[in-house]
């Protein structure tokens, strides 16, 4: 008899996550922890050191892309841990960032609606648990029809912010240049961030990366 997977599951809606613990554990799955932040998470990881998480990309307390820091994170600290991600909405550039941790295996990227398709779903996560990588179809074709142009998902306001960025200004100068509050341009920032698919990482760094991009797409992108 093969061994069981120990899982750590991460989902902050309390029927879902109840539906997800019920689902792996008819499967033969053992679920060791069920969490429902991403703070949470990595405390269960350490904790109980499991075989697979599933986790939701949207998690306390940002309830923005915290579930896939959280990931990515755990996966710097054990690259061999398997680590299935579920989105309510396609976002390709979560699937990069994910698909850009550790050695690339052992991961997998799938939207919620997938959990219906329940034999299909299972075999999924033994996929992602014996360290293959599952990529949502969906998923799949929105990274092939990617635009080129790194810059192109931005807003003309966006692009602006950049631009500024670039130029080595803070938060609060773009502001004032701008004449616009200091939160509305964090905002901005953080939407070119994400956008740029630098999700993971200092957001110092982050600003440096962003800037790198945007004078690296050239003057007739600009």
């Amino acid at each position: 008899m093969p061994p069981v997977t120990r899982v750590v599951l991460a989902e902050d809606e309390v029927l879902l996550r109840e539906g997800l613990v019920a689902l792996l554990t008819r499967f033969g799955f053992e679920v060791v922890a069920t969490v429902g932040s991403a703070p949470a998470l990595r405390d269960a990881v350490r904790a109980h050191e499991p075989d697979l998480v599933v986790t939701d990309i949207r998690m306390p307390p940002g309830l923005r892309d915290d579930g896939l820091r959280a990931a990515v994170a755990l996966r710097a600290e054990r690259p061999r841990l398997a680590v299935m991600v579920l989105s309510q909405h396609v976002q390709a550039e979560y699937a990069s960032a994910l698909l850009d941790s550790g050695d690339g295996r052992a991961v997998g990227y799938l939207l919620k609606d997938r959990v219906a398709e329940v034999a299909e779903f299972v075999g999924h996560l033994r996929t992602v648990a014996a360290g293959g990588t599952v990529v949502d179809p969906d998923v799949v074709r929105r990274l092939l029809h990617r635009p080129r142009d790194p810059l192109a998902a931005l807003s003309a306001r966006e692009r602006e912010v950049l631009m500024l960025l670039a130029e080595g200004r803070s938060n609060a100068s773009i502001a004032a240049k701008l004449h616009v509050t200091e939160a509305a341009i964090g905002k901005h920032v953080g939407n070119i961030l994400t956008k740029l698919g630098l999700l993971p990482s200092d957001d110092t760094n982050r600003r440096v990366l962003a800037a790198l991009t945007y004078l690296r797409a050239g003057p007739a992108r600009h």
